[in-house]
């Protein structure tokens, strides 16, 4: 029985407070694991995509709010 796995196997917040995330899919096969694919991103702060890129990842997404919670909103 195969199964995909898709989860975050990096997440680094730098000192000028971009995040370097790293996802991994894995493919197992009864369990053990055949094949790993790797997609990486580096998020700015308060970067609009970070809803998207950690959709299914909630405590990141709260990771990445705090670690952004005294960065100043760009103007708009």
């Amino acid at each position: 029985m195969f199964e995909e796995r898709v989860f975050i196997s990096e997440f680094n917040v730098l000192p000028n407070k971009s995040i370097n995330i790293r996802k991994t899919t894995e493919i197992l096969k009864n369990n053990v694991s055949i094949s790993q694919t790797y997609w990486r991103c580096v998020l700015s702060p308060n970067d609009p995509q970070a809803a998207v890129v950690l959709a299914d990842e909630p405590f990141y997404l709260n990771l990445a709010t705090e670690a952004w919670k005294d960065v100043p909103l760009a103007n708009t």
